[in-house]
């Protein structure tokens, strides 16, 4: 399977660490990557954090998906606009050629068919293995979107799994 994915909910921003670091040390090995990792910047006390796209394989600047809507705010935060421009750099970069992909999650925007859905899918296409988290909420959009092409990974079997599915591709 070239769709793996991974859910980890047991600490707030687990998944995006792990992601993270994944692409950094695949990258420090010579990978080329496209896709995007969530780096969560703390804000304090009281305060939501923010929330920036690293483009995978682009020199550019993290683009800010959240956006700051007030303290009794209950509306989402993310920054739907920003979401696309990430992903037109992320296609970007994918047009280049990539052995791998990683998308920090199959979230809300994914599930209703938008955010990094059909680049995933382009990817697929292009038998580029793609790694991704996936929130426990969004399990069922996920399985309705992957069918039985996705593999569920344990956060200690990422690394080994990215790995072998580059070797297989090259």
């Amino acid at each position: 399977m070239m769709l793996g994915f991974v859910t980890v909910n047991d600490i707030a921003g687990a998944a995006d660490r792990l992601l993270a670091g994944t692409a950094d040390t695949l990258a420090a090995q010579g990978l080329k990557l496209a896709g995007a990792v969530q780096d969560n910047l703390d804000r304090g006390p009281g305060h939501d954090c923010d929330m920036d796209l690293r483009i995978l394989g682009d020199s550019g600047p993290a683009i800010r998906i959240s956006q700051s809507l007030g303290p009794h705010a209950t509306a989402c935060r993310l920054d739907s606009g920003a979401l696309q421009q990430a992903v037109a750099r992320a296609e970007a970069v994918l047009a280049r050629g990539a052995d791998l992909v990683i998308v920090n999650k199959f979230g809300k925007q994914e599930s209703y068919g938008r955010g990094f859905r059909d680049f995933i899918a382009e990817a697929l296409a292009r038998d580029i293995p793609v790694l991704l988290s996936v929130p426990v909420d969004q399990l069922p959009g996920f399985h309705e979107f992957a069918g039985d092409l996705a593999e569920a990974l344990r956060p200690e079997t990422v690394l080994d799994w990215c790995r072998a599915k580059t070797r297989r591709a090259a």
